[in-house]
């Protein structure tokens, strides 16, 4: 059961659109909670930066954007890379709530979104970062058979409205205007799904099991 205590609540991503793709429904469902957004890509970027704050203002969240290497090769980052970035940006306070991604990818297995994962679960576990709880993004696509979804055995799993979806919906289409048959506007999950961690050698033993 999610408390309806206002929470500070960080939800940390690679990309601009992460955050209201796989937790826009969860901000927006939650206005009174005090969220702060990190997006560690695309600060430099004239189109999609202006937009993912335009997205931030519909979510009543603070954030910031990082600009670290995001070209379609996907070349890998330093571990260390990732980390100091996330130390930059992050306000130096403690969360009840983190969010980001799954160290197994959200969908189409992409590297930064694992990247950025990884490196919030070591930050976590070395005591760098400090939060209540730690939530992942729980979706799966069947090895990219079909449109992600989410993970209806995660710990969390919650349905949306119709009235919050089509806001999500709204964001992705219009503030950020992604084309509509476009891969992640077709996901929009109407369900958003998390995998919880309140020990942070729990998470830690859960990433090194997924391999990443």
């Amino acid at each position: 059961m999610i408390s309806k205590i206002p929470k500070s609540v960080a939800i940390i991503v690679a990309h601009p659109d992460d955050e209201t793709l796989w937790a826009g429904g969860m901000a927006l469902s939650h206005p009174s909670w005090r969220w702060f957004t990190v997006c560690l890509c695309r600060g430099s970027d004239k189109d999609r930066s202006p937009k993912f704050y335009k997205a931030l203002n519909v979510l009543k969240s603070e954030g910031i954007m990082g600009d670290l290497d995001d070209g379609p090769e996907q070349t890998p980052l330093e571990e260390k890379e990732v980390e100091r970035a996330i130390m930059q940006l992050l306000p130096n306070t403690h969360f009840d709530l983190i969010i980001t991604h799954n160290p197994s990818g959200d969908h189409a297995r992409n590297v930064r979104d694992e990247e950025v994962s990884k490196a919030v679960i070591n930050l976590w576990y070395a005591g760098k970062i400090s939060t209540n709880e730690l939530w992942t993004f729980a979706y799966e696509d069947g090895n990219q058979e079909y449109f992600p979804k989410p993970v209806e055995k995660a710990t969390i799993y919650r349905t949306l409205t119709n009235r919050i979806w089509l806001r999500k919906y709204s964001l992705l289409t219009e503030t950020y205007g992604i084309k509509k048959d476009s891969l992640d506007v077709e996901t929009t999950p109407k369900a958003e799904a998390f995998w919880k961690f309140t020990d942070p050698y729990d998470a830690q033993r859960w990433l090194k099991m997924s391999g990443a």
